[in-house]
């Protein structure tokens, strides 16, 4: 289980401190999918950057499995399991998709596994397993590569920034099956009603702090209203 208590996170502006994250405390059982979802600005993505160690928080622990990895460095916390998908995924000089997808699986792959990783995320391997980590390859290609090593790492908790960016001619059918196929916890952070529809729990952050926690059922009326923001269609 991966549980956060108290995380705070606050920079300083104009020698004033700006609060992004305010007293949130959340647990992720094992195996579950989360969306974690609300207005810009209201402390999402710093929220799974804190998770996986690329901020420290202001004040707040958190927990994996009982153990307190609030101190680790990002390398330690993947070694524990830990994945984190990009937003806008970066590129790597001087590596191949296939060095890449070794890597992540910390060992060294046949052609048949790369295959099954990189068609499930709508990539031929032939086609790609030679081709450089630069930029050449688009948005969209670098974050099925990305997604493609989530599933090639396994581990137990899987993040994912907003998966849906620059997959547009991807179908949400094939996105969302894969999230079914990792048996790692998921957090997702997305708008998308395609992804909140598949979610065991939907987390609402609005200002920083947690509005709600539910089904879709349960927060979809409160994610609809003028105040935190319509959810995005499938479509757009």
């Amino acid at each position: 289980m991966l549980k956060l208590e108290n995380i705070s996170y606050f920079v300083m502006q104009n020698g004033k401190k700006k609060h992004i994250l305010r007293d949130v405390n959340l647990s992720f059982d094992n195996g579950k999918t989360y969306v974690i979802t609300g207005p810009n600005g209201s402390g999402k993505s710093t929220l799974v950057k804190i998770i996986m160690g690329i901020i420290q928080p202001s004040s707040g622990k958190v927990f994996l499995d009982g153990e307190d990895i609030t101190s680790l460095s990002i390398s330690e916390r993947a070694l524990k399991g830990v994945c984190y998908a990009f937003q806008s995924p970066v590129t790597f000089k001087g590596l191949k998709v296939s060095d890449l997808m070794n890597i992540a699986c910390g060992q060294k792959n046949d052609l048949s596994s790369l295959c099954s990783y990189l068609s499930m995320v709508g990539l031929c391997a032939r086609d790609y397993i030679n081709r450089p980590l630069d930029d050449k390859l688009s948005g969209g290609e670098l974050k099925r590569i990305e997604i493609a090593m989530a599933l090639a790492r396994g581990g137990k908790v899987s993040i994912f920034d907003e998966p849906e960016a620059g997959i547009d001619l991807w179908s949400f059918e094939n996105l969302t099956s894969i999230f079914e196929a990792l048996k790692s916890t998921k957090i997702i952070v997305s708008h998308q009603k395609k992804v909140l529809q598949i979610a065991d729990e939907i987390v609402l952050l609005k200002a920083g702090k947690v509005e709600s926690i539910g089904s879709f059922e349960a927060v979809s009326g409160q994610i609809e209203n003028d105040r935190c923001g319509r959810l995005r269609g499938e479509n757009e």
